[in-house]
């Protein structure tokens, strides 16, 4: 952690290293058009002269480059190689999991995690609730967006256009009685499910099953997924049910 001097102490820390962390740190934290020298040994509490030297280094590695303007630094793009090398190995699913874990268990429902695929959820996680009746979805393949709470919740972070297209490539085919199957009557359902910040699904994608999900989104702000809970009821059978 660091102490209040902005450093980071601790028995095996390198006090260089730290420091050119804290100043590729501070550089994102800024402007688009980078920041100054000055700027940043003053916030580094660093000599222009250190912080000129940590600069170069870090540019000659691609993690820094000169800003636009020629008098100070932005990000460099070796940043971007790493970022999505690191997002390569932490598994989408094994970040969700605790979190379904979690609520599955203050649930009593089943809980699921998809991710975004172009405005359809894929599955691929879940945690079946404790109920003697389960709602049986398959992992791995695109499910349709309009029915589904998760596929509503991914939805409704897309503009109109989006959600029009990828609903005329789907077409709005009735799932159960209660499937929402006109677009009007759909967009003015996503932008109650952006008020409220999660989507429900009333029925709509198999009958006597009600699922409330929300969206998660990536470091870029886009949307990555959602999670969702689902409620069976315990008189249901057929085949998307399956009995423990």
């Amino acid at each position: 952690m660091p102490n209040d001097d902005g450093e980071v102490a601790g028995r095996y820390t390198v006090r260089s290293v730290a420091r050119a962390l804290r100043l590729v740190e501070a550089v994102a934290e800024g402007p688009p058009e980078g920041r100054s020298l000055s700027d940043l040994a003053r916030e580094l509490g660093t000599s222009k002269s250190t912080t000129l030297a940590l600069a170069r280094t870090l540019s000659a590695f691609g993690y820094l480059r000169d800003a636009a303007h020629g008098r100070g630094y932005s990000l460099g793009t070796a940043l971007i190689r790493l970022g999505d090398i690191a997002g390569q190995q932490i598994p989408l699913r094994d970040l969700c999991r605790p979190l379904i874990d979690e609520l599955s268990r203050e649930t009593k429902m089943t809980a699921r995690a998809a991710v975004n695929d172009d405005g359809y959820p894929v599955f691929i996680d879940r945690v079946d609730g404790p109920g003697t009746v389960r709602f049986h979805t398959p992992l791995g393949q695109r499910e349709v967006p309009y029915a589904s709470s998760a596929g509503k919740a991914i939805l409704a972070s897309m503009d109109e256009p989006g959600v029009r297209r990828v609903c005329a490539d789907t077409g709005l085919r009735p799932r159960t009685a209660h499937t929402i199957t006109d677009i009007g009557s759909l967009l003015d359902n996503l932008a109650e499910a952006r008020r409220r910040g999660f989507a429900v699904d009333d029925e709509e994608d198999a009958e006597g099953v009600i699922c409330v999900g929300a969206a998660f989104f990536g470091h870029d702000g886009g949307c990555a997924g959602a999670v969702s809970a689902d409620n069976v009821s315990e008189s249901l059978g057929g085949s998307r049910y399956a009995s423990s």
